[in-house]
Formats: structure tokens, sequence, C-alpha cells
């Protein structure tokens, strides 16, 4: 099989029709499916055969787009790299992953050429832009293939993208996603009526395309709608894309809603062409879901998802958040239930599945579910056993199989022999209204081991003290549970992806310390 098949019948179907746009570009689908099968082709040319891989590192433009397809096409393993990571980590990757050929911008230029001549293993310099002679230029590499159409059978079984962590946990590991794993991604948003991309459908790809953003990439060109790709993310570049282009859809993480939220005259934008907006790739508070759903009406949906599963393997549809909004506030804490053709587990440290409303960890199975790391045999055996994948997630799952996710097990605080889960705290913090983004950890304790300290960021133009926001939590929460202390910052860390980075926030508690509670 061939997932860039999917891009030539879709160019058979809408030639002419818009695939893809970022900044002044434009893409037909006829257009794309030429300048994949180019690109396929040239890397053909210069020997590069499956099992090979081609990695890129760029910030959002719309040759990666190209690229996903011509790899696709060409039966070769995709090794994106996170824009924001360091020299050090990009030549790490050139050594761990069979690398053939790197990919990169002008942004990049002289991170990629280094861990280039450091990795010493031959990968040949592609640069995106003009200006300078290193290796073969994007462009001449194009002119090296044929529009003739290209495609190389693999089995389902081949490593189609490696997937690798931000590495907030120790050093960069990637999940293999297989051939297999990525069709069944497709096929499962496709099957999903509220988020199924079709002809008319506007996504905004606002994060990284690479990543998360971009995991529906596959998909849209099977669907026949049109991706846009925003160069950089800023709320002023997203509120006004939406507007001007008239964007269906899109993709937020927490963050990205908490910035929309708080931005000064959001409200004098025109969204009312949306009607889906996906939050994913951390947890959100009850209270920022309510906040969203005001913002952009009944149409936020979130889900839960990790790159060792492809994509989403439980979601909760906007119709289940509206009607939670009115009438069951508990279910804003959940993110949902098993999306499609995913199977969901809570369970013990033995493995025995919990009952309803037992604390547990998440395991999950599928045909999107990832088999292994990349070269990492013991840390396989540990993640993926017998079909599952051991998520290191803590959750708990209701009667009507609604999962609630309480925090990751690392994260977890244990004051005085108790467990204290981090995000319990924070959506307590979250209700009150000086109270923009929050992140909550444990820190050093004589008495207790641990104690819980919120780092707090203000919304603009309020006041709020320490100690208005303990009382605001003792009234919410079991005293135990409370926070200790209160620090207040201007922002907080997030890490490659967007993420809330919670290991940055602990650190600074724990570095003068000789033992840490683990």
């Amino acid at each position: 099989m061939n997932l860039g098949t999917y891009l030539s019948r879709s160019a058979r179907y809408w030639p002419d029709a818009p695939a893809l746009v970022c900044g002044d570009r434009s893409w037909t689908f006829a257009a794309l499916d030429r300048a994949t099968d180019r690109l396929a082709s040239a890397l053909a040319v210069r020997g590069l055969r499956p099992g090979d891989a081609v990695a890129s590192l760029a910030w959002n433009r719309g040759e990666l787009v190209e690229i996903e397809f011509a790899l696709y096409k060409a039966g070769l393993t995709r090794a994106p790299i996170n824009a924001r990571l360091g020299r050090g980590e990009i030549e790490h990757i050139l050594r761990y992953a069979p690398v053939r050929a790197l990919v990169f911008d002008a942004a990049h230029r002289e991170d990629a050429l280094a861990a280039i001549a450091a990795a010493g293993t031959g990968c040949l310099p592609v640069p995106l832009d003009t200006g300078r002679e290193d290796g073969v230029p994007y462009d001449a590499l194009l002119a090296e293939g044929t529009e003739t159409s290209f495609r190389i059978e693999v089995d389902e079984s081949q490593p189609c993208v490696l997937n690798f962590t931000s590495g907030s946990t120790g050093a960069l590991k990637a999940a293999v996603q297989t051939v297999g794993n990525r069709l069944a991604n497709m096929r499962k948003l496709l099957m999903a009526d509220e988020s199924r991309p079709r002809p008319g459908t506007r996504y905004l790809a606002c994060g990284p395309i690479t990543h998360a953003t971009g995991m529906g990439l596959l998909a849209g060109v099977f669907g026949g709608s049109t991706t846009y790709v925003l160069p950089t993310w800023s709320p002023e570049g997203f509120l006004e894309t939406v507007e001007k282009e008239r964007i269906t859809a899109t993709f937020l993480v927490p963050a990205m809603v908490n910035m929309l939220l708080a931005h000064p005259g959001a409200d004098r934008y025109d969204l009312s062409s949306l009607t889906s907006v996906r939050v994913g790739g951390a947890p959100i508070s009850p209270r920022r879901l309510r906040d969203a759903v005001e913002f952009f009406g009944p149409v936020v949906a979130q889900g839960y998802g990790l790159g060792e599963t492809t994509s989403v393997v439980a979601a909760l549809g906007s119709e289940e958040i509206a009607r939670a909004v009115k009438e069951d506030p508990e279910l804003l804490q959940s993110c949902g239930r098993a999306a499609y053709d995913t199977e969901i587990r809570v369970v013990d440290e033995a493995g025995r599945e919990l009952g309803p409303r037992e604390v547990g960890e998440v395991i999950v199975r599928g045909p999107d579910c990832v088999r292994e790391y990349w070269k990492e045999p013991v840390l396989s055996a540990e993640t993926f056993r017998d079909g599952w994948v051991h998520t290191g997630d803590l959750a708990w799952m209701r009667e009507d199989g609604y999962l609630f996710l309480v925090d990751r097990k690392k994260d977890m605080i244990i004051s005085g022999g108790f467990n204290i889960y981090c995000t319990e705290v924070e959506t307590a913090l979250y209700e009150h209204p000086a109270v923009q983004e929050v992140c909550v950890v444990g820190v050093p304790d004589e008495r207790w081991g641990e104690a819980v300290k919120a780092v707090v960021v203000r919304r603009p133009d309020t006041t709020v003290t320490a100690e208005d926001l303990i009382a605001f939590c003792a009234d919410r929460l079991d005293s135990l549970k409370k926070p200790r202390s209160v620090d207040f910052v201007t922002e907080l860390p997030h890490n490659r992806n967007g993420k809330l980075d919670r290991k940055a926030v602990r650190e600074p508690f724990w570095a003068d310390t000789a033992r840490r509670v683990n």
C-alpha cells in the first residue's frame, strides 16, 4: 500500500481546489500532487529507499506538507524535528535515527549544518531558502525529479513517522508510528462526524504542523479540505486569519486558549465561521472550557491522545460539552469516551482493571497504537505490553464510560502519605476570576516530605493575594490539598510543544535539596 495514493486521488477529484495555503503561497490539489511526485522521485534518484529517513527542521511553512506527502509516496520514514530543539538534540536525532537527508530553513541553518557535521553520518543538507550553497537546495532537489506518478508499495508494519517526545522527561525518544498506525488515524478522523474533513472545510493549523497540529493532514487531504498553515502563532495572527479566511476548524492547546481569552479586543473579531474548535495536547480546566464555549460558541470539543497512540483515543464532543455546561458540570472534567476503534482501561499496579471511580493508570490499545520506541528495547518493554500502551497517566472512569484524567504518575504530590493530584488543585484555582494560568507542584517540606505550591499568572488588571487564593481553595478542597504557598509570576514556562512545563516550574524549588521525593 502507499498513503500518497490518497493525495493523488483527491487531485483527480478536485484538481483546481485549494489544498494548502501558507502566507502568500497556495497549492491546488493537482499542484501539490505534482510537487510531491517530483520530490519523491528526486529522493529515489539520490538513492534513498524504504528504511531510510528524512528529517525536517523548520518553522511552519507549506513545504513541510510537500515533504510529508512526498515521503509517503517514496515509502520513506519521516523524522520531524521540533523547531525549538537545541543543536545537541538535533545531533542526537541524526545519530539516533536512519536520517539520510535533513531539510531546514534559514532560521535553523547554523544549527543544522553544525549538527550534520558533528553527527558524521553523511546526512545530506537540504536548505529550503536560497542565498547560500549548502548541500543541495530544496528547489534544486525538486528539479532532479519528475512529475510522473511515483509510488513505492510498502507494508503497513513499516515505520512511517518517528515521533520524538519533547524531551521533558529526559533524553529524546521516538515512538515508531507505522504506515498502519497513520492509516488508522486517518480512518478515525474520517469516522467522526464532528471533525470529519470535507470539501469546504477550512482548517487552520496554528501550532507545529510536524507534530499534533498536523496529525490530521492525511485525513484532510483525503476529505478534500483546505489546510491553512499559520507561519507563527500569535493571538492576533489567529484571530485575523480566522476572520479573513473564514476558517471553519482548528486545533488549539490550552495555552493558546488562555492567550486568546486574555487578549484585549478579541471579542471584536468575527469568528462565526468556526464550526469546530478542538482542544488537546494537555488537560484544560472546566472553568477554561466554559470560558472557551462562551467565547467561540457551542463548537468546542476536546480530546486525549499521545504520540504513542498516533491520534486521539478519547474525545468529548461539542454537544457533550454544551450539555455539560447546562446540566452535567462533572462532565467538564472529562476528556471523553473511547474514540471509534480504541479500547481504554484503568488498571492497578498489577494490571487488574479497576471499577468505576477508582484511580489507576490508563492503558489503551487499537490499530493506531504504537508497538515500540526506536532502538529502546527496555523502555519499549515497559510501555508496550501485551498489545497495550501504558500511558503513565492516572485517571478514573465514570459508570457511563467517560474518562477523567487526574495527573501524570510522576507529577503526583505525596504529602504526609496522602496522594494529591496537581490538576485537581489547578481546577479549583482556575475558578477564581483573577487567575489566568496556574501550575501546581510539590516543593520540599521537612515535616510532610512535600507541600503544595501554586505558581500563578494573574489576569490583567486584577489583584489577588496568596492568602486570597489559599482561602479560596480551602472552601473547595480538602484542607490537605489546598496550597500551602502561592507565588506570582508574569508568565509560566511551556515546553516545545506548547504544553505547560511542570518540570521547569518544579526544578528551582528542589535544586538545593540533597534528597528528592519521587
